[in-house]
């Protein structure tokens, strides 16, 4: 390590002297013809030492003492030649035909030197090698051998000329060529891994020349025809095209999963953070894989909507066999306290496929709603309600929910509660006796998405076992988007709340830098100076890092529940939506893929930026009115200055939605919704009662163009004009008008205590005190 070269005849010590300039040990390799030792030193340089003169250099006769001296006669080169790089190997070719000549394999060039330290070519390398092998001299003065690359190639070279090019599996570390009984010219390599593999190349490529076509005219009539076929052929290629590749039968890996239909007995959670006096409840999941092929080294990964975890999210598999699966069992619960907007988990296994290639099999599995679920009392009041209409008369809740009764068994099945583990909101469900309706109620707008959830594939698995293939849900009250807009402005203040926290939290620590570095100068000063109170400037900017970093923390928790509450009620909004609308398998894509309920923290590209771009590109070419939308250039993603603009562009789109415009091109646009009214009384839901109204002998409509029955400007259409008015006053309308839970109160004391008998008591069960607001009221 110290640059001494040690020179041993056989078994025996012979000397050692030490070589000039030599900081590293490099390649070193003998000339038999000048009796000359040749290396690379670390100034980059190519230098020749004769034998003679090592040995004359050297003043000791035994190893022991050569390693304690510390002078000795200085070694001068015979000759030098600068390579300006480091060198990596050496090889000495000596074949009959080419004279004697140094190849030295640099980082990103080789060169050719003759015995005597002239350059005879360079060769300038576009990769990085690692290896090389002068192998013969097929020609006249021309050197043929072999080098090899850190990009898993063996290349052939002619002095400069690239003749042939091999991929590997490894990178070589040294490679020669050896002739073995059946097989010449076989080429041994040693990988990194310590394995000795021989390789052939194969016989020499045939050169194919091929023949002149004969010159002819250019029809370009059928040139045309030519191009509209092949044009056609590539656009029904294109429309069939998926992006990623299907998967099938024979794929390497596929994943089953059974999510278990019962709670574990004894729970399983572990580092649980609820306010929670019982165990948190827990779910057994288990996950097969089955290969075809032997597969190593697989990575498997759970991922859990927030706020479930699982006991352990990935696993490591070594070997799946072919004859006997593999079988993984996981712990699925609430860790946090908050609501999951969806009980969908996502299981991913990563491996190497037989190809050589990397390969992700991803599969998903639904986990049952008790797991968050619990089943309490009925609760009479809520703030927020929702009511949604089917054509089939309405079903007992104790048959669609049998894993959610509790105490309500007993129950007559027209009422259920379901509260949050953790001390979460409570979910009221109500079900009519005589109309075909169903109410959730809570005093948390989010909450109600994952019982709605439910609730609507509960009732179409129910009345499809029923071969009831008409069943339809539709949602016909105004849409609750002042409750959701309050959850936007909620996420994007504590986004702003971030912001600013981090723009403080830079002052204050830029303000510390530079207290410390007066402080140090005043200590190092030999004349000493008073301090001016900046010791305690010092100690207070501290405390009020201290304390904006934990600012910092709180605000992200609180925007991560933000995050989730404004993805629970993003998923409700569209839930409403889709049932609102009769969407299509297609429109509903594009409705989630545009009001996106995935709400990542990001201050790059936020939700609200995201979300806005989304609605303003749909706003103008599937859902624009006339090309004069088509025109406007998109905006870049930059967080905005508040959420007027995406609040507006969301209360457009509902109202386009409403109009009949459709989401996905080449669709019918459907009727202006409307909501029809029954001849008889029939109660319509306001903010703070149910107001009862005598209709007329005739069928009216209540369309947009009336209010709770009222006649109001004509034109608007949930709140939002048509042509007249801008689009700024289009949000106040709506959120006055449309937005479920601003009716006007009733001013008539009268009246309100007729409302009153009208609100269902839900303390009493009997059959002659549950009268639920859905119900016609008796004469």
């Amino acid at each position: 390590m110290d640059g001494t070269v040690f020179i041993f005849e056989q078994e025996s010590f012979a000397f050692s002297c030490f070589l000039p300039g030599a900081l590293l040990p490099g390649p070193i390799k003998y000339i038999s013809r000048h009796d000359t030792f040749v290396t690379t030193s670390s100034s980059w340089k190519v230098e020749a030492y004769r034998y003679q003169v090592l040995a004359v250099a050297s003043e000791t006769g035994s190893r022991e003492e050569t390693l304690n001296i510390k002078t000795g006669k200085k070694v001068i080169a015979d000759w030098t030649f600068n390579i300006g790089e480091q060198g990596l190997d050496i090889a000495i070719v000596e074949y009959p035909d080419v004279s004697t000549s140094i190849l030295i394999l640099g980082e990103h060039s080789i060169f050719c030197l003759s015995d005597t330290g002239t350059l005879r070519f360079v060769n300038k390398l576009e990769y990085d090698p690692c290896c090389i092998l002068p192998y013969a001299s097929l020609s006249e003065k021309c050197i043929n051998f072999l080098v090899g690359s850190h990009t898993k190639s063996l290349l052939v070279y002619q002095d400069v000329t690239l003749k042939w090019m091999a991929k590997m599996e490894f990178v070589p570390l040294q490679v020669q060529v050896a002739n073995f009984k059946g097989l010449r010219a076989g080429i041994v390599t040693l990988s990194q891994s310590g394995h000795l593999k021989v390789m052939y190349l194969g016989t020499d490529p045939s050169v194919f020349v091929p023949p002149q076509v004969e010159s002819r005219d250019i029809n370009y009539a059928t040139l045309d025809a030519e191009i509209a076929r092949l044009m056609k052929h590539v656009k029904s290629k294109s429309a069939n095209s998926v992006i990623t590749p299907s998967l099938k039968t024979e794929d390497d890996l596929s994943i089953n999963v059974h999510v278990s239909p019962n709670l574990d007995d004894i729970s399983l959670a572990s580092e649980v953070k609820l306010k929670e006096e019982k165990p948190v409840p827990s779910v057994t999941v288990r996950i097969q894989m089955k290969s075809r092929l032997v597969l190593e080294m697989v990575k498997l990964e759970i991922h859990c909507p927030w706020p479930l975890a699982c006991n352990q999210s990935d696993f490591t598999l070594t070997e799946i066999n072919p004859n006997m699966p593999s079988e993984t069992f996981v712990a699925v619960f609430q860790r946090f306290s908050g609501l999951p907007s969806h009980m969908e988990i996502q299981i991913s296994a990563t491996y190497t496929s037989a190809m050589g290639g990397r390969r992700v099999t991803m599969t998903k599995a639904q986990l049952p709603a008790r797991l968050v679920l619990k089943p309490v009392f009925p609760v009479k009041t809520a703030v927020h309600k929702l009511t949604i209409d089917t054509n089939r008369a309405a079903v007992n809740l104790n048959d669609i929910f049998p894993d959610l009764l509790g105490e309500n068994a007993d129950g007559q099945g027209a009422a259920l509660a379901f509260q949050y583990v953790g001390a979460g909101p409570v979910v009221t469900l109500l079900a009519s006796k005589t109309s075909q309706r169903y109410r959730l109620q809570s005093d948390s707008f989010e909450s109600m998405c994952l019982p709605l959830q439910e609730l609507v594939a509960r009732l179409n698995s129910h009345f499809k076992k029923s071969d009831h293939s008409d069943f339809r849900i539709t949602f016909d009250g105004p849409l609750p988007l002042q409750e959701y807009f309050e959850l936007v402005d909620t996420h994007y203040n504590y986004r702003c709340n971030a912001h600013k926290c981090k723009e403080i939290l830079a002052q204050r620590a830029s303000q510390f830098r530079t207290i410390q570095k007066r402080l140090l100068t005043r200590f190092k000063d030999k004349t000493p100076a008073p301090l001016q109170h900046l010791d305690t400037l010092l100690e207070g900017t501290y405390r009020q890092i201290l304390a904006l970093t934990d600012a910092v923390n709180e605000n992200w928790s609180a925007e991560q529940m933000t995050a989730n509450n404004l993805s629970s009620g993003t998923s409700l909004l569209n839930l409403l939506l889709r049932l609102w609308a009769d969407m299509t398998k297609e429109e509903v894509k594009v409705l989630d893929s545009t009001l996106s309920s995935v709400v990542n923290p990001s201050d790059d590209q936020g939700w609200e930026e995201s979300v806005d771009a989304a609605i303003t590109l749909l706003l103008r070419t599937v859902m624009a009115k006339s090309g004069k939308e088509l025109s406007v250039n998109p905006s870049p993603l930059t967080q905005p200055e508040d959420t007027s603009k995406i609040k507006k562009h969301i209360a457009l789109f509902c109202d386009r939605i409403g109009k009949g415009t459709r989401l996905v091109d080449g669709l019918k646009d459907k009727k202006e919704k409307t909501v029809h009214i029954t001849t008889s009384k029939t109660t319509v839901e306001t903010s703070e009662s149910m107001i009862s109204m005598e209709q007329s002998d005739g069928a009216d409509i209540l369309n947009p163009k009336y209010k709770f029955g009222r006649k109001v400007n004509k034109g608007k259409v949930f709140g939002l004009p048509q042509q007249d008015i801008q689009e700024d006053d289009a949000l106040s309308s709506i959120l006055q008008v449309s937005l479920h839970g601003r009716g006007e109160p009733s001013q008539d004391l009268e009246s309100q205590h007729h409302i009153e008998s009208l609100v269902p008591d839900l303390d009493s069960m009997s059959d002659e005190s549950t009268t639920y607001f859905l119900d016609e009221s008796q004469q």
